[in-house]
């Protein structure tokens, strides 16, 4: 499906009325003269009361008077001519039964890619149709999306926050227009906003294997890093699960904790600088695979690799590979696609009525130079 990311935006414009002519007090000229009726309201009013003529100033509050009084009762009765029941005649648009807005955190990456091929594997076998948009990290457009979904009177929402926190304040206005929300892989964390059901990955669990693979990588002991990103619920739950994991371990330690936003540029800068200030570094929690790629290429310019220990999340394809190689010790699993059938599956029985939990989470495994070798056989021998 075609992703669109620029929903339309427009703001009511204020009008201004002219300004009507001033009157001449009545003591601007002597009594018994005349002024001419202009073209202002008040000249049409005059002219709809007496013959138009030269009208003696001195009779002017008076005719005034009678005008506002003419100029109400008409008013009051063309508002009842109008609007005879008191209410609008317009019907408000009703919402497509079947019809499902989708905004992604990210359709670069490969997580997000499987995500979306899930969620339209569910969507034909349910006879559900996807509205599917990305939001590129840009918590702006999300919001911009979201609210193009609410106008186009969609039957639920499914979102995966850009921010965790801020994306309360569109699902208040999804609430309020009546349309049901789900969060996928990244939760609401907001005080605000009502989501019917979040599927995401186990990741305190994940969290706490990639202390595991570590744990295996340093014999037990070292300092590490963690290139995180506090914005987003997920890698706020694996970063808490790898904490208390590693705090079953007495050798090992929290040297430092950076956000790398999840981003392969960044994370590279950011692990040049650690290397600098932490040179006794033995390994680094990267809390997605961008974030454990970025972090390698500094490691490798550095001269480092296999003596700094890297553990990644999500397993993609390149990531298997660098693991194969040597260059990483791990990854946790997760299954996109996985996430993205059970999403739609959740609207699909809400929309019918049915009862669905309010967190259904998804289980993650490992991927180590083991598995790697395992399936390099289980390959040449078929």
């Amino acid at each position: 499906m075609q992703e669109s990311n620029n929903p339309a935006e427009c703001s009511p414009r204020s009008r201004r009325t002219p300004a009507t002519a001033r009157t001449a007090s009545s003591g601007s000229m002597p009594i018994g003269k005349t002024q001419p009726i202009g073209n202002t309201l008040q000249g049409f009013v005059l002219r709809c009361m007496v013959p138009v003529r030269m009208v003696p100033a001195r009779m002017m509050p008076v005719c005034m008077v009678m005008g506002c009084m003419l100029l109400a009762l008409a008013s009051a009765g063309c508002k009842q001519d109008a609007e005879p029941s008191g209410k609008s005649t317009a019907a408000a648009p009703k919402a497509d039964a079947r019809r499902v807005g989708v905004s992604l955190l990210n359709i670069q990456d490969k997580f997000y890619q499987d995500m979306r091929d899930g969620m339209k594997e569910a969507a034909a076998e349910l006879d559900v149709e996807l509205l599917i948009t990305s939001a590129e990290k840009d918590s702006g457009r999300q919001a911009n999306q979201i609210d193009e979904f609410i106008m186009q009177r969609v039957a639920a929402i499914v979102i995966c926050p850009c921010d965790s926190r801020s994306v309360g304040a569109s699902i208040v206005e999804a609430n309020e227009a009546g349309i049901p929300v789900f969060t996928a892989d990244i939760a609401n964390t907001s005080s605000i906003g009502k989501v019917v059901s979040h599927i995401a990955s186990d990741n305190r669990m994940g969290g706490k294997m990639a202390a595991g693979i570590l744990r295996d990588a340093l014999n037990g002991s070292g300092k590490i890093a963690v290139l995180s990103h506090p914005e987003v619920s997920s890698v706020t739950d694996r970063v808490l699960g790898f904490k208390e994991a590693l705090a079953q371990m007495p050798d090992m330690s929290v040297a430092a904790e950076l956000s790398a936003e999840g981003n392969r540029s960044k994370a590279a800068r950011v692990m040049e600088d650690l290397l600098q200030s932490h040179p006794d570094l033995d390994g680094v929690f990267c809390i997605n695979d961008s974030t454990a790629l970025g972090a390698l290429a500094s490691i490798e310019a550095a001269g480092r690799v296999g003596e700094i220990k890297i553990v990644g999340y999500d397993a993609t394809p390149e990531a298997r590979q660098r693991i194969a190689d040597g260059a990483i010790a791990g990854d946790v699993i997760q299954y996109p696609d996985r996430i993205g059938k059970l999403t739609i599956r959740a609207v699909s029985d809400h929309l019918g009525g049915t009862n669905v939990e309010s967190v259904i989470p998804v289980d993650v495994g490992t991927f180590t130079s083991a598995d790697a070798a395992s399936t390099a056989e289980g390959e040449s021998d078929g």
